[in-house]
């Protein structure tokens, strides 16, 4: 059954499709029960009810979301070269996040979804 962000994904050029697909698969390699769905207006794996990873491509980039200020500063360092704000990650499929970041912001979102 296809999802509100499966739709989201195929409706993508290819490049873009296989860049957030990649950033996906790792997401649910560490999150096995996150839910696709919709956060804040746009594609996203929901974990425990709360926004984890939000998804939206634009003409120049694409963008990952996680939700969290906390997040990207934990690998803010690690990110030299990609563009940068509050609650946004921009890279494109040509210069892709490396994988270990995209672990570290899910595991970090993860542990303030989960915190007591």
């Amino acid at each position: 059954m296809a999802t509100v962000l499966d739709d989201y994904l195929d409706s993508l050029d290819e490049p873009a499709r296989a860049a957030f697909e990649h950033v996906r698969r790792l997401a649910t390699a560490l999150a096995p029960d996150a839910e696709q769905g919709v956060s804040y207006g746009m594609a996203a794996l929901r974990y425990r009810g709360k926004p984890l990873l939000g998804f939206r491509a634009a003409k120049e980039h694409l963008s990952i979301f996680p939700f969290s200020p906390a997040a990207i500063d934990a690998v803010r360092e690690r990110l030299t070269g990609y563009e940068l704000s509050k609650g946004t990650v921009r890279f494109t499929a040509a210069t892709p996040l490396p994988d270990d970041v995209v672990l570290d912001i899910v595991r970090h979102r993860m542990g303030e979804i989960t915190a007591p």
